[in-house]
């Protein structure tokens, strides 16, 4: 009988170490075969747009690194639910890939709060693919030579000095509810459906100022419509280094607004194929056909690993937080 026993136990041992060795195996072939099969980037930008435009160049590089094609499944509309909702359906598997900006993942808990989606507990980060500085843009007629005309504008006649951006909750809404704070005015927002139409409508003069990025209003700045005050950034950018920063313009010191995206993947995807998808994107962005387009929009390349995006994130959803509650903001 102890014979039997012994007997017994070697077998399922034997057993239980042969499928613990498949699954090791298994495991391995999966991440080193990765992929095997096309791989699918849902975003919440239109075709067309400058993520898009970058985002296509990184999948060309891909499907060239991967001998697989790259699909970009665009679902632009529902301040980017939409492509949240379908990317968090997406099996964990590295197959299906989703693009987002800085405020998707770290404004829309709390602008959306009914929604009970915060992009961080859902999904995994996986690669940054680069940062975007915002001007304060004028007409170019303005009688605004500085930040400390703007500011003193507002100071002087409170919740008349106009302002638009993209929409409610947009990087130029909450940009310019952090420059209210920070220099202790309180301004007019104009929000606007069409991007271009804002701009348009700036260099005709029905706003008077807004946050711009070199890619949206870069072609109305060579026509002579708008004129940039400074950049809300630490140091002046070297695609327009005669713009100071709002600091040397006579600005709050502190005022930092920009965006970045990301590349993010379903929560529980195997952490060997995110290191590949990362190390991967980060070879693509420093082709020079994408080094190319970062320079035409004004891009900024980033080489941040899944924990930074994970910190900078938070950062900004702390940051974010306040100025939505402070300003009593909802949108659900």
């Amino acid at each position: 009988m102890r014979h039997f026993f012994l007997a017994t136990a070697r077998s399922a041992l034997v057993v239980l170490l042969a499928t613990l060795s498949g699954i090791t195996n298994a495991q391995a072939q999966t991440d080193t075969a990765f992929p095997d099969r096309p791989v699918t980037i849902i975003t919440p930008f239109s075709a067309g747009s400058g993520p898009d435009a970058v985002l296509r160049m990184v999948a060309e590089s891909l499907t060239k690194q991967w001998g697989q094609t790259v699909i970009i499944d665009n679902r632009p509309g529902g301040a980017g639910f939409i492509a949240i909702e379908q990317a968090r359906r997406a099996k964990p598997d590295g197959y299906t890939l989703l693009q987002l900006d800085s405020e998707q993942i770290s404004a829309l808990p709390y602008l959306y709060p009914s929604r009970k989606i915060s992009p961080l507990e859902i999904f995994e980060p996986v690669a940054a693919l680069f940062r975007t500085p915002f001007f304060i843009a004028v007409p170019s007629n303005s009688p605004w030579q500085n930040m400390g005309d703007l500011i003193k504008a507002a100071q002087t006649n409170p919740d008349s000095v106009s302002y638009g951006s993209w929409g409610v909750g947009s990087p130029g809404h909450l940009g310019a509810l952090q420059l209210e704070k920070m220099s202790h005015t309180k301004m007019l927002h104009i929000p606007y459906k069409e991007t271009a139409q804002l701009y348009v409508n700036l260099g005709g003069n029905e706003i008077q100022w807004a946050f711009a990025s070199v890619g949206s209003s870069e072609s109305l700045y060579k026509k002579g419509s708008l004129k940039y005050l400074a950049i809300a950034a630490k140091s002046r950018h070297p695609r327009m280094p005669d713009v100071p920063t709002v600091a040397e313009a006579g600005g709050p010191q502190q005022l930092t607004v920009d965006s970045f995206a990301v590349l993010m993947a379903p929560k529980g995807t195997n952490a060997k194929i995110i290191e590949k998808i990362h190390a991967d994107v980060l070879k693509a962005v420093q082709t020079e056909k994408v080094k190319n387009n970062y320079a035409a929009f004004a891009f900024e390349h980033l080489d941040w690993s899944p924990q930074e995006i994970t910190r900078v994130s938070k950062l900004k959803g702390e940051t974010y937080e306040k100025l939505v509650r402070e300003g009593n903001i909802r949108l659900d």
